[in-house]
């Protein structure tokens, strides 16, 4: 990824008011790969302290939308086709975690495989709670 592209995908990540508020942090970003951190707020959580589902669909969304962006050279606008979300087992921890992945990037179409982890504050291990395929369309 050019330094122009990755300021490019920076600049639009720290404008983004739904992410100042969720406290997102972009972890990493490269061709074909995003990687973003949101921490724990009581209004992502279930009472039993889960993370919610819609929680985890909506940084899939996004962190599938960045990816997908990521693989085009030029700065582009994408938007969701279809998502699909497994979720494997309760998201409990203190922090939210999305890897993604192009696994194929088209002209118009591509398709984005996202994982999600919770992590813990005190450095502990990552436990895989969602996986999902997430098609993007490119409409600039």
């Amino acid at each position: 990824m050019t330094p122009e592209k990755k300021q490019l995908i920076t600049e639009s990540f720290n404008r983004s008011e739904t992410l100042k508020f969720y406290k997102a942090e972009l972890l990493e970003a490269d061709t074909d790969f995003i990687s973003i951190k949101i921490p724990k707020m009581d209004l992502m959580t279930r009472k039993a302290g889960m993370f919610n589902g819609a929680m985890i669909a909506s940084l899939v969304d996004v962190s599938s939308g960045y990816a997908a962006v990521s693989h085009y050279e030029q700065d582009c606008y994408v938007v969701t086709v279809e998502l699909k979300v497994n979720y494997l087992r309760p998201a409990i921890g203190d922090a939210l975690v999305s890897k993604s992945y192009v696994v194929k990037g088209g002209a118009k179409i591509s398709v984005i495989r996202t994982e999600i982890y919770t992590v813990d504050d005190n450095g502990g291990s990552e436990s895989h709670v969602a996986t999902s395929l997430v098609t993007m369309m490119k409409i600039k």
